[in-house]
């Protein structure tokens, strides 16, 4: 997708509500460029090209009599959907892919891309390695139950329509269980940076 020498790209994905957040900080605090994919998402959903493409793939239901995307709607679509929602994935994915490819042009050094759909945006393949954190599925409910506001069975939708974590565990390099203290989640993550940065030392040594 995008050739970028001198630059290592740490992909992080996960169930949702299994602690991205605090390891994406931890990530920051070791020298990491953060490419946040749910801040670029945000902004398409502003895009006004994003936008004219809404009405001609759905009916009407996800825009806001001003023409302005009705999240509520999109949320809802997405996580009851499966259908609904790999078409509305394959009008953003482009928009966000394009956003991903400038911030990482624009970085410099290791860049970690915080991306909860990583594999679905088939974005693996900018990757040179992927870290996942996962968690019991009760363990995730109650979290975005109180992160987002949101009812349980609101929660379970919204698990239900995302892998869960044996898909991340087969599939990437490194795994965070993230079931025990806040301090046991800091120190895994900790652990991964210093690994990543030594492999890193290491290729350019070599280089």
């Amino acid at each position: 997708m995008v050739n970028l020498p001198n630059i290592m790209i740490i992909g992080l994905t996960g169930q949702s509500g299994a602690g991205k957040s605090t390891v994406c900080k931890v990530f920051a605090e070791s020298g990491f460029s953060i490419i946040d994919c749910d801040d670029i998402a945000r902004k398409t959903a502003n895009n006004r090209r994003f936008l004219d493409e809404i009405p001609r793939r759905f009916t009407g239901e996800l825009l806001n009599p001003d023409g302005t995307l009705n999240r509520t709607a999109t949320a809802k679509l997405i996580f009851t959907d499966e259908e609904k929602r790999g078409l509305y994935q394959r009008i953003i994915f482009p928009y966000i892919v394009n956003g991903i490819i400038r911030g990482i042009k624009s970085s410099r050094g290791c860049v970690l891309l915080d991306a909860p759909t990583l594999f679905e945006a088939k974005l693996e393949m900018v990757c040179d390695k992927i870290v996942s954190v996962t968690s019991d599925t009760d363990k995730c409910a109650e979290r975005i139950i109180k992160r987002d506001k949101i009812t349980p069975e609101q929660a379970r939708e919204r698990l239900s329509s995302q892998h869960g974590a044996e898909f991340f565990k087969e599939r990437c390099d490194f795994n965070i269980e993230n079931n025990g203290t806040l301090e046991e989640l800091i120190s895994s993550a900790k652990r991964i940076t210093e690994k990543l940065r030594t492999e890193t030392d290491n290729e350019q040594i070599q280089t």
